[in-house]
C-alpha cells in the first residue's frame, strides 16, 4: 500500500509541476525527475508484487535507474544557486547510467522466458555485472550527495549575511531535499530493496507535504494558508476601495485578500520589508505595468497575503497604492532630467509603469492632490509637448 501511495503522489506532484505556468529551470528538472522516480517505483512494485512475469519486456530497465537520481539531485540543487546556471555539459552526468544500460544489452536482448528465469534465480549468469552496477550506484550516491552538500554550504556562506528572504527560504527547501536523499542512499548501502523503496515512498510524501506547505514549489503562487501580522494596523480592505482600484488598474488582480491568523513574527516582517525595499531600489519592479501582488510575492518567495500585510503595516498603504506611489516618485525624478523635456508626459508616465493616461492622471491627483500639469507649473517646469 505504501508503494502505491508513493507512486500516486509522485505522479501527482509531477503533474502539478508540468501544469505550473512560467516554470523555472528548477521546476522543469524536478518534474522530469519525479516522473523518473514514479517509473522507478512502478517497476519495483511490479517486481515486489510478482507481477513482473506479466511484463517481462520491462525486466532490467530498473537496474541502472538509481544512477540517474544523483545527477538529477545535483542539477536540481544547482539550478537553485544564483550565478551557477550554466547549462552546458549537463548530459555528462548521465553517462554512467547510459553505460550501465549498454552493459545490460546482453540481458535485454534475451527472450521473455529467459529474462524471467534470470530474475527468479537471483540474476544467475549476470552476478558480476549487477555487482559492478551496484558499486557504481553506491559511489554515485556518495559523490553526488557530497557535491550537493559542498554546493549548498558554499552558497550558504555567501548569503549568511544577506537579507534576501527568498534565498533563505530556498535554502531550507534544498537542505530538506538533500537530507532526504542522503537518508535514502544510506538505506541503499545498509538496507535492502524493500527498505529502500519504502524510504523513497516516504520521501516523496514528505516533499509533497513540505513543498505544498511552502507554497511556491508546486504552484505559481503560494497556496491559501492564512497569515497575519501581530498588529492592529491590519484590516480587511473595504469593498469601495477595491472598486476604485479596479477603475484605476483594470489589469490587476481584483479579489480581496482574506486575512487570517498566522505565526509570522515581527522580525520576519521586518526582513520581508527590507528585502522588498531593496528589490524596488535595485530592480525597480514597479515599472512593470503588469506587476501584481502574486508575482511580487513569488519574486520574494513569500505568501502574497503576508506581503500585502507587510506593506499595510510598514507603508500604511495597500499594495496598489504602494506601487503607484513608487511610480509617482519615479515620475517626479525623471521629469527633472534635462532630456525629459523632449518627451510627452504620457511617455514618461508609461516609463514609470503606468499603463494608461487615465490611470496616471487619477493616481497622480490622488497622491499629490493636483494634476500633473499643475505640478509642473508649481515647480516651474515647462510643459512637455
Amino acid at each position: 500500500m505504501l508503494y502505491l501511495i508513493g507512486i500516486t503522489i509522485t505522479f501527482f506532484l509531477a503533474i502539478l509541476l508540468i501544469s505550473k505556468k512560467n516554470k523555472s529551470r528548477a521546476d522543469k528538472i524536478l518534474s522530469v525527475w519525479l516522473v523518473f522516480i514514479g517509473l522507478h517505483l512502478q517497476l519495483f512494485y511490479l517486481h515486489f508484487s510478482g507481477q513482473y512475469v506479466q511484463f517481462p519486456y520491462l525486466l532490467g530497465l530498473e537496474i541502472p535507474m538509481p544512477l540517474v537520481h544523483g545527477p538529477f539531485l545535483y542539477l536540481y540543487i544547482h539550478s537553485h544557486i544564483p550565478h551557477s546556471q550554466r547549462k552546458s555539459r549537463w548530459l555528462l552526468h548521465f553517462l554512467p547510467s547510459l553505460a550501465a544500460y549498454i552493459s545490460l544489452i546482453p540481458f535485454l536482448v534475451l527472450s521473455n522466458e529467459q529474462k524471467i528465469f534470470v530474475y527468479k534465480h537471483q540474476g544467475v549468469g549476470f552476478e558480476s555485472l549487477t555487482t559492478f552496477i551496484f558499486i557504481a550506484i553506491v559511489l554515485s550516491g556518495i559523490i553526488y550527495v557530497a557535491l550537493c552538500w559542498y554546493l549548498i554550504s558554499r552558497h550558504k556562506t555567501r548569503i549568511q549575511d544577506s537579507w534576501q528572504m527568498a534565498e533563505k527560504m530556498n535554502m531550507k527547501w534544498i537542505w530538506y531535499f538533500l537530507y532526504g536523499v542522503a537518508v535514502i542512499w544510506i538505506v541503499v548501502i545498509i538496507g535492502n530493496d524493500t527498505l529502500t523503496f519504502g524510504s523513497v515512498s516516504v520521501f516523496v510524501i514528505l516533499i509533497g507535504y513540505v513543498g505544498v506547505k511552502q507554497g511556491n514549489v508546486f504552484s505559481n503562487y503560494a497556496l491559501s494558508y492564512g497569515v497575519s501580522m501581530p498588529s492592529d494596523a491590519f484590516r480587511m480592505e473595504q469593498n469601495c476601495q477595491y472598486a476604485n482600484q479596479i477603475a484605476f488598474e483594470p489589469k490587476h488582480i481584483t479579489e480581496k485578500i482574506k486575512y487570517q491568523k498566522s505565526a509570522l513574527k515581527e522580525e520576519e516582517a521586518l526582513l520581508i520589508h527590507t528585502q522588498l525595499r531593496q528589490l524596488m531600489q535595485t530592480e525597480k519592479l514597479f515599472k512593470i505595468p503588469e506587476l501584481t501582488l502574486g508575482k511580487l510575492a513569488e519574486k520574494l518567495g513569500v505568501h502574497q497575503n503576508t506581503l500585502s500585510q507587510v506593506i499595510n503595516s510598514f507603508e500604511q498603504k495597500t499594495f496598489y497604492d504602494y506601487i503607484n506611489h513608487l511610480r509617482i516618485e519615479a515620475f517626479k525624478e525623471i521629469v527633472l532630467a534635462d532630456d525629459s523635456k523632449k518627451y510627452t508626459l504620457l511617455s514618461l508616465a508609461f516609463d514609470c509603469g503606468f499603463n494608461s493616461k487615465t490611470s496616471f492622471n487619477r493616481t497622480f491627483k490622488k497622491t499629490l492632490g493636483m494634476s500633473p500639469k499643475e505640478y509642473l507649473a508649481q515647480i516651474s517646469l515647462p510643459l512637455a509637448a
